[in-house]
């Protein structure tokens, strides 16, 4: 039985739609079930749409608090029969409430090889900082934003003359390459979590690194 997948989103969903692709793969272990945004425009839910899967707006004003909208989300996740949240592009800070509840079956993707870089900007902070590589970290989720156990990790060289534009058009290439790798190995059963480090049963370095250094 296939893995379910609930996907969060705010924006275009690039991401989104790398795990469509993979999922089109009768070998892939996983299918999105649901995705959910907080922003009705937002132009993921079109791919979303177009793949026939199932959608739902939760937006955040049509609730009393962030513990009800989270509560609204968590039950829209729960009905779908979501074994694995994915946060592609979700823009909202999640409570203590949320992480607790989807505890090792919530994981997001962060533009950047962390712990280094965490939050915004983190392209142009890159180039600032000098460093040879970037890239791209896919994590399960803590309650600290940007923390937890790191399960795949994609790296592309900076060159002396990139910008921000340019250098994040080559991340999300392997933005689209991690997130479905993470999304197969934990849906194989590969994953498992030992305190602030993920092992990778029956893998190799190549297996969780994806760019020069694979």
């Amino acid at each position: 039985m296939r893995l379910r997948l609930g996907v969060l989103i705010s924006g275009r969903g690039s991401n989104l739609q790398a795990l469509i692709d993979a999922a089109r793969d009768p070998d892939f272990p996983a299918e999105v079930a649901i995705v959910i945004s907080n922003k009705p425009d937002a132009p993921g839910m079109e791919r979303a749409r177009a793949a026939g899967i199932a959608t739902e707006v939760i937006r955040p004003k049509d609730y009393a608090d962030k513990p009800a909208h989270e509560a609204a989300v968590t039950a829209a996740l729960a009905e779908a029969g979501v074994g694995l949240v994915c946060l592609a592009g979700y823009m909202r800070l999640l409570s203590p409430f949320f992480v607790d509840c989807w505890y090792d079956r919530l994981i997001n993707i962060h533009p950047s090889l962390l712990p280094a870089f965490p939050g915004l900007e983190t392209h142009a902070r890159a180039i600032e900082a000098g460093v040879r590589f970037h890239g791209c970290t896919v994590h399960y989720v803590r309650v600290e934003m940007d923390t937890g156990p790191i399960i795949v990790q994609a790296a592309v060289p900076v060159a002396d003359d990139d910008t921000p534009d340019c250098l994040a058009a080559r991340v999300l290439e392997q933005e689209h390459r991690a997130y479905p790798l993470a999304v197969r190995l934990i849906a194989e059963g590969r994953v498992t979590v030992e305190g602030n480090r993920v092992a990778v049963r029956g893998a190799g370095l190549a297996d969780a690194v994806i760019g020069p250094l694979a």
